[in-house]
């Protein structure tokens, strides 16, 4: 495949979801992504539910464009195989637990005396230090620890809430691709190897700083955070289903007005500036909501649009699929899979010049357990004869094409 990144080969240890996705996102930029896996059930997710074929929709939609090689690294032969595949890349990911790695016998040292230049990267849930990096993880603690679930609740005297779908380890996926770029193009600068360190607690408190901390930002400055502003989001219902509109400044406002037939909203002294309209926020949303349920959503979205407010329809997930915004950017494809079928998903988020290598005819999708585990050491100079050997031996574990089990292995960070 090409790409960006087309020449750069990543030798993957993760599993789960956020260090997946990272390096997905870099296959899909054309990386080469070698995936080892445990041969005893392998990543996690490819024993999830919502199956077909033996393959799980949260194991494809996390490994597109990767190649599978299955090794024991309890075994010497296993150990040998992935010093050989670490020889070759230019990029070494992992997500166990702080520890692991090392006891494991591939800890940075270990990985630079193989290859020098080398980007190392670590993802962690809490981080390697303090007395919660050894606990096991998963996404709801992270956004419990890292205080989202009360931004999510509104305020600090109200009952948190989680965000529901898997934020953190999807954040931390899109903040490891970026770093690990980052360090690329650090190297082809300075020839300088690093290593790249970041947990999903990392991401979420960052991610929150932008918009969500204000009252946390001036030192012996803090302020209180119990008063949200509204406990109101910005979904309006409809008579036949819900929109969403926001206004910022004044032209979006008096905007509004007009598109809502309120021409004497604008001589309200509540709602004079976007100051007093922030203040009075729950007066202007309830006098917004008594107007928007008494017509249908294609009515308002018109009215709206006619008159520049910003809007939008609030779909379900089966309509996005459908709707036009969506379809004439081309966001979702579908193509074959060899052994699951016919597939859809949402193509890459960045695209790059006029070539079309996130066409669907251009992907891979997810690997079996073990698929090219011949295939990958056969290219790094390993005989038909030796491969049989190992495999005699127990190096790459049981067939591949029947392994495809629960695993086992507990000790890595992330949410299935």
């Amino acid at each position: 495949m090409t790409g960006p990144l087309s020449g750069i080969r990543i030798i993957d240890l993760t599993a789960m979801v956020s260090g997946p996705l990272a390096t997905m996102m870099l296959a899909d930029q054309g990386a080469e992504v070698i995936k080892v896996e445990n041969p005893h059930g392998g990543d996690f997710t490819r024993s999830a539910s919502n199956r077909r074929h033996g393959f799980a929709a949260s194991y494809l939609n996390n490994n597109r464009n990767k190649r599978s090689v299955a090794l024991d690294l309890k075994h010497p032969g296993g150990r040998a195989a992935l010093a050989l595949l670490i020889e070759r890349a230019d990029v070494f990911v992992q997500n166990f637990r702080p520890g692991v790695i090392e006891r494991m016998g591939f800890d940075e040292t270990r990985v630079r005396e193989i290859a020098p230049s080398i980007v190392y990267v670590s993802i962690s849930g809490f981080g390697e230090a303090g007395p919660y990096a050894q606990y096991p993880v998963y996404d709801p603690l992270v956004q419990g620890l890292s205080g989202l679930a009360t931004v999510q609740a509104g305020s600090d005297e109200r009952r948190p809430q989680l965000v529901r779908t898997i934020l953190p380890d999807k954040l931390t996926g899109v903040n490891a691709a970026q770093a690990i770029s980052a360090a690329l193009f650090a190297r082809e600068r300075t020839g300088e190897a690093q290593h790249v360190r970041l947990s999903m607690l990392d991401s979420v408190i960052a991610f929150l700083w932008a918009s969500d901390m204000g009252s946390q930002t001036f030192v012996r400055g803090e302020l209180p955070q119990q008063a949200a502003a509204s406990f109101q989001d910005l979904i309006y219902e409809t008579e036949d289903g819900h929109i969403t509109l926001a206004v910022q400044n004044d032209r979006e406002w008096a905007a509004l007005t007009r598109a809502l037939e309120r021409p004497e909203w604008r001589d309200d002294p509540r709602f004079a500036t976007a100051a007093l309209r922030q203040d009075n926020i729950d007066a202007r949303l309830e006098l917004t909501q008594s107007v928007i349920r008494t017509a249908t959503s294609e009515h308002w979205l018109a009215r709206l649009q006619t008159e520049g407010v910003p809007c939008a329809p609030v779909l379900t997930r089966h309509e996005v699929l459908e709707h036009p915004q969506v379809t004439a950017n081309a966001i979702v494809r579908e193509y074959d899979h060899p052994q699951a079928g016919r597939l859809r998903q949402a193509r890459p988020a960045a695209r790059f010049g006029e070539g079309d290598v996130d066409a669907p005819e251009a992907w891979r999708g997810a690997p079996a357990l073990g698929e090219d585990t011949r295939t990958v050491l056969g290219e790094c100079g390993y005989n038909a004869a030796t491969l049989d050997r190992l495999a005699a031996d127990g190096a790459f574990g049981p067939d591949a094409s029947a392994a495809s089990g629960n695993s086992t292995d507990t000790s890595r960070d992330g949410d299935p």
